[in-house]
C-alpha cells in the first residue's frame, strides 16, 4: 500500500529519481574503477591492471545499456541509430577490455618480475587497440545523437546532456585512466542520469490524466502512457 503520509508528488519524484540514479551508476562505477587503473602495464602493475579490467568486463556493457534505455519504447529512426551505436560501443569496448585488459594483464603477471614484456603481449594490444577505437568512436557518435535528441525533445532541460560529448571524448583519448579518462566516464554517467530524469518529467500531476491521454492509475501510480526513462515521444513544451 502507498504511504498515506506521502503526497502523490513526492512519490512521483522518487519514481523519477531512482531510475535516473540507476542509469548513472555504470558510468560512475567505471569512473571509480579508473582511479585504480595503472597508467602502464608491467609486472608491478599487472595485478591491478587485471582486476580493474575484470570489473570493467561486467560494467562496460551496462553503460551501453543505460544509453539504450534513454530511448526505450521509441520506434523512430534516430532511436534505432542510438541503439546501434550503443551496441557498437558495448561490444567493441568490452572486447578491448578482455584482450588488452584481462588477457594482457594476466600474461604479464604470469611471466614474472624482471622480464621484458614479450612480443605476444604487444600482439594483444595490436588486436585490442583497434577494437577500442571502434568502441570509443561508437560512444562518441551515440553521445552526439543523444545530445541532439535531448535538446530537440526537452529544450533547455536537455542542455546538461551536453556533458556526454566531453565525457565520451575523454574516454576516447584516455580510456578510464585517471584523471582524464575517469572524469570522462563520470561525465557520461552523470549526463545519462540527467537525461533519464529530465525525460521522465512529462507525467501527470495527479493520478490519471484530466485530458484522457493517460489512463487513471491507483493512487500514487502513473497512468499507463506516462513516460519513463524517456520511453515515449514527448509532449510539446510550452
Amino acid at each position: 500500500m502507498a504511504d498515506p503520509g506521502r503526497t502523490y508528488g513526492e512519490r512521483m519524484d522518487r519514481a523519477r529519481v531512482l531510475p535516473a540514479l540507476a542509469l548513472a551508476v555504470p558510468g560512475l562505477a567505471l569512473a571509480g574503477a579508473g582511479l585504480f587503473h595503472p597508467s602502464s602495464l608491467g609486472y608491478p602493475t599487472a595485478q591491478a591492471w587485471t582486476v580493474v579490467h575484470l570489473v570493467g568486463l561486467f560494467v562496460f556493457p551496462l553503460v551501453g545499456l543505460a544509453l539504450v534505455l534513454l530511448v526505450r519504447g521509441r520506434r523512430d529512426v534516430l532511436a534505432w541509430v542510438i541503439r546501434l551505436t550503443a551496441y557498437g560501443y558495448a561490444t567493441a569496448y568490452t572486447a578491448l577490455d578482455v584482450v588488452s585488459g584481462l588477457a594482457a594483464g594476466y600474461v604479464t603477471r604470469r611471466i614474472g618480475p624482471d622480464q621484458p614484456r614479450p612480443e605476444a603481449v604487444s600482439f594483444l594490444f595490436d588486436v585490442g587497440g583497434p577494437l577500442g577505437q571502434v568502441g570509443s568512436w561508437s560512444l562518441l557518435l551515440c553521445s552526439a545523437l543523444l545530445v541532439v535528441d535531448g535538446l530537440v525533445r526537452l529544450g533547455a532541460a536537455g542542455a546538461p546532456g551536453l556533458l556526454l560529448l566531453p565525457g565520451a571524448y575523454l574516454v576516447h583519448v584516455d580510456h578510464i585512466v585517471a584523471p582524464a579518462g575517469a572524469s570522462g566516464m563520470a561525465l557520461v554517467g552523470l549526463a545519462t542520469g540527467w537525461l533519464a530524469f529530465a525525460g521522465s518529467a512529462d507525467v501527470p500531476d495527479e493520478p490519471g490524466s484530466a485530458d484522457g491521454t493517460d489512463e487513471p492509475g491507483q493512487p500514487g501510480q502513473p497512468g499507463q502512457n506516462s513516460r519513463w526513462l524517456g520511453s515515449s515521444m514527448p509532449r510539446r513544451r510550452s
